[in-house]
């Protein structure tokens, strides 16, 4: 299996990366990135480009992939709706019109989360305009187009943020992550249950295209 992976240094990208790298029917990671992610690995092939809305100058390197897993992502703190939108919609479907033109058998995996509103009539702005981004993926004519909606996540190998106030967060909740194990345990995922999870969508498919904690949960233990 052929993957391309967007996010790699993000936590969530990190992890998942971490679990593509291992897993033996892997045979290609293709990290595209703004950066280098500093991860050097005989599966392993980065890309490095400047402008996420624009693919044109690397769709050659594009083709031939079996499926993509979205983890870029933005926190909506102190963005307006426009700002949001632009780098959460625009952004996450200029790759996705891109892709699904060059490799339409593809399995597409896209990061949303929890409270997602899929009705886009919402009072919260993130969960709107992340519905409005799940309802358009899912209109693509990939293979299959899965929606991961994770609540809270742990990281589990060091993997960390590159949102100060989200390392912060996770810095200060880690000595609670067992005890918010204990009492919401369907609710609380880590970044090698995520990387597992895509893993097996893309091999084995998944009973519904919007999976929550506890379908990522059951998708995992199935990889």
């Amino acid at each position: 299996m052929k993957i391309v992976l967007w996010g790699a240094t993000g936590m969530v990208g990190q992890g998942v990366l971490r679990e593509c790298l291992a897993a033996p029917d892997v045979d290609e990671v293709l990290v595209v990135g703004r950066t280098g992610g500093g991860v050097v690995h005989p599966k392993l092939r980065e890309i490095v480009h400047g402008d996420f809305f624009d693919y044109r100058s690397i769709e050659h390197e594009l083709q031939g992939y079996d499926a993509c897993f979205f983890c870029l992502g933005v926190s909506a703190a102190g963005m307006d709706e426009a700002g949001y939108t632009r780098l959460t919609y625009d952004l996450t479907l200029a790759a996705a019109n891109t892709l699904v033109r060059l490799n339409p058998a593809m399995v597409f995996v896209y990061v949303s989360g929890a409270g997602t509103d899929s009705s886009e009539q919402g009072r919260s702005m993130w969960a709107r305009v992340k519905g409005r981004t799940e309802n358009a993926l899912r209109k693509l004519p990939f293979r299959q187009v899965f929606l991961f909606r994770p609540g809270f996540i742990e990281p589990v190998h060091g993997e960390r943020s590159k949102t100060t106030l989200s390392r912060v967060v996770y810095v200060l909740s880690r000595p609670l992550v067992p005890l918010l194990r204990a009492l919401f345990p369907r609710h609380i995922l880590s970044t090698v249950i995520i990387g597992q999870a895509m893993l097996s969508v893309a091999r084995h498919g998944a009973p519904r295209a919007i999976l929550e904690c506890q379908d990522i949960l059951d998708a995992a233990g199935r990889a």
